[in-house]
């Protein structure tokens, strides 16, 4: 009886965790296409100017803390993939909302300056994943990188000026 019980609980966990799986890929589908289908911004992050700050901070802690594979930056978002070292060049623990915090505070810093504004720039949340494998990461980075074409800017991902593919990733 205990063992059937054992059974019939594991097997609602995985349709569970399937069932999960399957709206936040729903989910973050649907918060992609909204993103995509906006036209109007508050700050166009693709524009030269402010395109420069994002990639010049999501490259500050390049080798230091962390080793970027991929990033995208949109009119009105980033898709940023990158291995996070457990350990910066002090030896000191690094953590991902230490990485996020400074790349946002930054880049927000800049970039009101710039264009005149005040006050936050980012979202508080961000869709972190954490990568399970190999396969994984290569979905990660072809989708971060083939982002501008499913959004329709540009037919091959090479011509979006804020695409960036590690030299060697393939």
């Amino acid at each position: 009886q205990i063992a059937k019980k054992k059974n019939d609980n594991e097997e609602k966990l995985s349709l569970l965790q399937m069932e999960y799986a399957v709206l936040r890929r729903k989910y973050l589908k649907a918060y992609d296409d909204l993103l995509h289908l906006q036209t109007k911004f508050i700050v166009d992050l693709s524009k030269k100017e402010n395109l420069d700050i994002v990639l010049e901070s999501l490259c500050f802690w390049e080798g230091k803390r962390l080793e970027n594979y991929a990033m995208c930056v949109m009119n009105n978002h980033i898709h940023w993939v990158f291995r996070l070292y457990n350990n910066d060049e002090f030896d000191k623990p690094v953590y991902l909302q230490d990485v996020l915090g400074s790349v946002k505070r930054y880049s927000a810093n800049k970039i009101n300056k710039l264009e005149g504004l005040q006050g936050p720039m980012w979202q508080k949340e961000s869709f972190d994943t954490t990568i399970r494998d190999d396969k994984h990461l290569i979905r990660a980075v072809e989708y971060t990188i083939n982002n501008p074409v499913e959004a329709g800017l540009v037919k091959d991902w090479q011509n979006w000026k804020g695409t960036f593919l590690a030299p060697g990733f393939y």
